[in-house]
């Protein structure tokens, strides 16, 4: 799946013996991270942990976001996920969604944008358990 249509911060992918991928610096730090500070995507790029390319292909059980309440946040200048396929994985889920001008690391360049989000996530959440709760105590 990955090998085909490679988005720009996968153009170089490379993947070791062990079938692990890695991004080289020139496409971590100019598409993966693109709207994070050069030198604080240096880092990370250095500090990268490689992704098992079997990731692609494993079979999960069933989702969460079957069962829960979800959310979804779109970032809208991603190079490496496409923001249409996350927004189509988002439909999917049914999940509410936010959209962030933001590359693959929004959690980096968007930091508060992704707190309101995991925020109003929880009070999602709690507000579905209020509501189950009021719904067995009127049985």
């Amino acid at each position: 799946m990955i090998r085909a249509n490679r988005s720009p911060a996968l153009a170089h992918l490379i993947v070791d013996e062990q079938g692990f991928g890695w991004l080289p610096e020139e496409d971590f730090v100019g598409h993966f991270a693109s709207d994070v500070d050069p030198k604080a995507a240096r880092v990370l790029c250095a500090v990268q942990q490689g992704l098992s390319m079997s990731t692609f292909e494993d079979v999960m059980g069933t989702p969460a976001w079957k069962s829960f309440p979800s959310s979804y946040l779109v970032a809208t200048n991603d190079e490496a996920l496409p923001p249409d396929a996350q927004r189509m994985f988002a439909k999917r889920m049914g999940a509410r969604t936010v959209e962030v001008p933001s590359s693959h690391l929004a959690m980096v360049s968007h930091p508060n944008d992704v707190v309101a989000l995991i925020e109003s996530a929880v009070a999602a959440v709690d507000d579905d358990r209020e509501a189950r709760a009021s719904v067995a105590t009127t049985r």
